[in-house]
């Protein structure tokens, strides 16, 4: 995959230098179970919030660099349905990631679908103390409509996930004592959103 988006960057390097748009992200991720190894926890619904720079090197595609954020509850119970973390369940999920965009059909249309994929890291923060990152990835589909101004917004639909398949996830019990789980598991969850993009030349 990061071959891929090598390959990506190459050819848009090869391309005319295009506009640079500022992309304020704001969506809805839905619920996702994740299961551990005689654990499973939630990650709960949530606004999801942030930025990112999209480098347009060519009419149809682009690079973006963005910063993802959700502040959500993260509750886990035990093999026999036991809260364990009851009173220090809220935490945060965040993704910094890199990717391409895709535009299809003509360039000068109003409402311009894409397509695009993300690769990067994500990170899991616990309020309490506790933390833990792994490889983390997005895909979208949405349109892009145009103003006549440098403004445009985009509609879209997005998948994300964080795999961790090694290491110890550590959640808090009330009072500030620590369990540590196995990580072999990982969150997939679904959204949808809206993009506000202020488009530079």
């Amino acid at each position: 995959m990061v071959f891929f988006l090598f390959l990506f960057s190459l050819g848009l390097k090869a391309q005319q230098p295009g506009p640079v748009s500022l992309n304020l992200y704001g969506g809805y991720t839905f619920k996702d179970e994740v299961n551990f190894d005689g654990f499973y926890g939630y990650v709960e619904e949530a606004f999801q919030y942030g930025g990112g720079l999209e480098f347009f090197l060519h009419s149809t595609k682009s690079l973006e660099l963005k910063y993802l954020r959700m502040d959500t509850d993260l509750p886990l119970y035990g093999p026999l349905d036991t809260k364990l973390n009851e009173g220090a369940e809220k935490g945060s999920v965040s993704y910094l990631l890199i990717g391409g965009n895709n535009y299809f059909g003509n360039s000068t249309s109003k409402a311009i679908p894409y397509a695009g994929f993300d690769i990067g890291i994500g990170f899991v923060d616990m309020k309490d103390g506790g933390n833990g990152s792994g490889f983390a990835w997005d895909a979208k589909l949405g349109v892009q409509i145009k103003t006549p101004s440098s403004v445009s917004f985009k509609l879209q639909a997005y998948i994300q996930s964080i795999s961790g398949a090694v290491g110890t996830d550590f959640y808090v019990y009330p009072g500030g004592a620590v369990i540590a789980v196995p990580d072999y598991a990982s969150i997939f969850q679904f959204g949808l959103g809206a993009v506000l993009c202020f488009n530079f030349k």
